[in-house]
């Protein structure tokens, strides 16, 4: 049984984007009314692709998840549950045995399509009577539409897939970000001048459409690094058989060789080509990065995820 009291956002919550956002924010208000920690719950995989077996891919990783939801929203705790182990769970089980007892739910926060419980059979009705029953606050969140659009995972992940960074964004509330360890590359950054960061797309995780990106990466210190990124193959260097993330850090001096990096597209600059030598790739790249710099200093400025 769980010792403190909390206030609950109930979902998958994949991108933490704008309609998620109004779930969060309500919690957090509700938690602050009650003394009550902040938190909130999604489970381990995408729900949509282990009922139907089809790949759903995932806009972020559980940890970008966890730090969209903390650094955006102040969440202070995250719970994962194991989605194989809540499918077959009794929908009344789900709240009066984990929700109320186990982590001691004093409010809770859904979604108006939210769905829970063996065979999707809790649903926000349920879940706001059986709540009243046991003295549990609860609210559920409608629809929440941008420039006619109903903002949703689904939508925004044909954004990315597209490379519509910018109007993703928008839907998202905050770019889209990957996080990963830096590894050892082909070093093409040496020949330009700029350090390079070499990260790889966790299984399941989307890839955005093949190309050059204006981004930024995040390191561990807090600091943040305006970044030359190709998303692809490497059809000029040497092409691979799985897509990963080269970014050319423009202003950084140093090794980040095993750190954890995070990685926020911001616009997209080209799609990925082969380009007829490694040389014309470095003057194509340094254009790139010229593209890059203009963006800082005109248009990006006010578009930072906030550490």
């Amino acid at each position: 049984m769980s010792t403190n009291q909390r206030v609950i956002a109930l979902g998958f919550f994949d991108g933490v984007h704008t309609a998620h956002g109004a779930l969060l924010r309500r919690v957090k208000e509700a938690a602050a009314e009650r003394n009550a920690v902040p938190a909130a719950f999604t489970f381990d995989c995408h729900p949509s692709a282990r009922l139907s077996g089809r790949s759903v891919p995932l806009l972020t990783s559980v940890e970008d998840r966890e730090f969209l939801m903390r650094s955006q929203y102040g969440m202070e705790e995250i719970l994962v549950a194991s989605f194989d182990e809540m499918m077959n769970m009794p929908w009344e089980e789900f709240i009066t045995g984990y929700l109320a007892k186990e982590q001691g739910a004093v409010h809770v926060v859904c979604g108006y399509d939210f769905r829970f419980g063996w065979r999707g059979e809790g649903n926000p009705e349920r879940l706001k009577a059986k709540c009243a029953e046991l003295g549990i606050g609860c609210d559920v969140i409608g629809a929440i539409e941008l420039d006619g659009v109903r903002v949703s995972s689904t939508y925004i992940r044909s954004l990315i897939e597209q490379g519509e960074m910018e109007r993703a964004a928008a839907f998202l509330g905050h770019p889209h970000i990957l996080s990963d360890l830096v590894t050892p590359g082909k070093h093409l950054g040496r020949t330009l001048g700029f350090p390079t960061v070499n990260l790889h797309f966790q299984p399941g995780v989307i890839v955005p459409a093949y190309g050059v990106y204006a981004a930024k990466v995040y390191l561990e210190d807090g600091s943040e690094q305006i970044a030359v990124v190709n998303v692809g193959v490497r059809p000029t260097v040497e092409e691979v058989s799985q897509p990963n993330v080269e970014a050319f850090l423009l202003d950084f001096d140093g090794d980040l060789y095993g750190r954890r990096v995070r990685v926020a597209f911001y616009r997209h600059l080209r799609g990925e080509r082969k380009f007829p030598s490694v040389e014309a790739l470095t003057r194509e790249v340094l254009r790139n990065a010229e593209e890059t710099r203009a963006y800082w200093e005109t248009e990006g400025g006010d578009k930072i995820l906030q550490a």
